[in-house]
């Protein structure tokens, strides 16, 4: 199947002074960085700012020098977008050294959850599905590339698990089988853009924070076990929400490449859960329980983030609204 994935993404649109001062940078300018303080932490223009950044250690921009990745003004900058992003975190999820608590309750599922999966599931449409495809692609057209980050910062047993998990996120030594490879498939079977980052622009920025809050725990060692926290609470929530996913494009109508994806994240994550919990999470805990807060932190912080991201999804949709930041039709046939 022809694909686009791999290329490398224009530059979005500028939210806000932030934003465009970063861009600006990018460019080849040298404009005066804003004060951060002024914006909203979880505001579109911090959001896509930071982005735009951390992007230049995936992909990084058409047009813009490598060399920007390095660039000591940007990373100055960066640093200070970071530091209101994780203390409006740190204030909204104060972290907790009980991490085998916050792993079970991740574990139940409440019979009255209603979340993004169950609506698509139960009522969803064809254009809501897209909505929601589109969005993810921010992450999984990378998936599990934020990830990788922390192998080297990980050290014996739960390096060696870990890597066993993204061996498996990569396809297991076939690229076609490849988490992002299948999820680019998905998007051109329901007729969307597989382009690498085609719908920056339309992502909101609590789609935008999700991906920036992975990339933020990936890059810094102090944050390695904020990273596992929030890996762990993907891979011990998926399965469920897989399974759901599967049923609702069943629902629809969608043919096999589509649902592939999903189906293969029902039973890759229920092995990727039990890998994490036990073989990651427990040594790493065995040889420096001081990071057990940090690895609450992680998970804690996933979860809202997440909800976050829902609560947006859902409130447009139930008014018939269309979820992409700028309010286009994008996702619809």
């Amino acid at each position: 199947m022809t694909t686009t994935m791999l290329g490398t993404p224009t530059l979005p649109a500028p939210r806000g002074p932030l934003s465009g001062a970063v861009l600006s940078a990018l460019r080849g300018d040298r404009p005066e960085l804003p004060d951060v303080e002024e914006s909203p932490p979880y505001g579109e223009d911090l959001q896509l700012a930071l982005y735009c950044c951390y992007e230049l250690h995936y992909r990084g921009f058409r047009g813009v020098d490598a060399e920007r990745e390095w660039d000591p003004a940007l990373l100055a900058f960066r640093a200070g977008l970071e530091r209101a992003f994780l203390g409006a975190l740190r204030d909204d999820v104060p972290a907790d050294a009980d991490v085998e608590g916050e792993i079970s309750a991740l574990l139940v599922e409440h019979v009255d959850a209603f979340g993004v999966s169950h609506h698509l599931r139960r009522r969803g449409e064809l254009w809501q599905l897209r909505e929601y495809v589109a969005h993810r692609s921010l992450y999984h057209l990378k998936e599990a590339d934020p990830q990788t980050f922390v192998i080297p910062r990980l050290d014996g047993p739960p390096k060696t698990a870990l890597v066993t998990v993204q061996h498996d996120e990569y396809g297991s030594g076939d690229p076609e089988r490849a988490h992002s490879r299948l999820f680019a498939d998905m998007m051109v079977e329901l007729g969307l853009s597989d382009t690498y980052g085609a719908y920056l622009d339309s992502a909101p920025a609590e789609v935008l924070a999700e991906v920036n809050f992975m990339s933020l725990c990936g890059l810094h060692r102090g944050l390695r076990a904020a990273l596992i926290g929030q890996f762990a609470t993907v891979e011990l929530t998926s399965s469920p929400g897989a399974d759901r996913m599967v049923k609702a494009m069943r629902r629809l109508g969608c043919g096999p490449t589509a649902l592939r994806f999903y189906a293969e994240h029902v039973e890759a994550d229920a092995v990727h859960e039990q890998l994490v919990r036990r073989e990651v999470i427990a040594p790493l805990l065995r040889a420096e329980p001081g990071l057990a807060p940090d690895v609450s932190f992680g998970i804690r912080g996933s979860t809202f983030l997440a909800a976050r991201l829902e609560e947006r999804l859902l409130h447009h949709w139930n008014h018939g609204e269309s979820s992409f930041r700028d309010g286009s039709n994008a996702g619809r046939p």
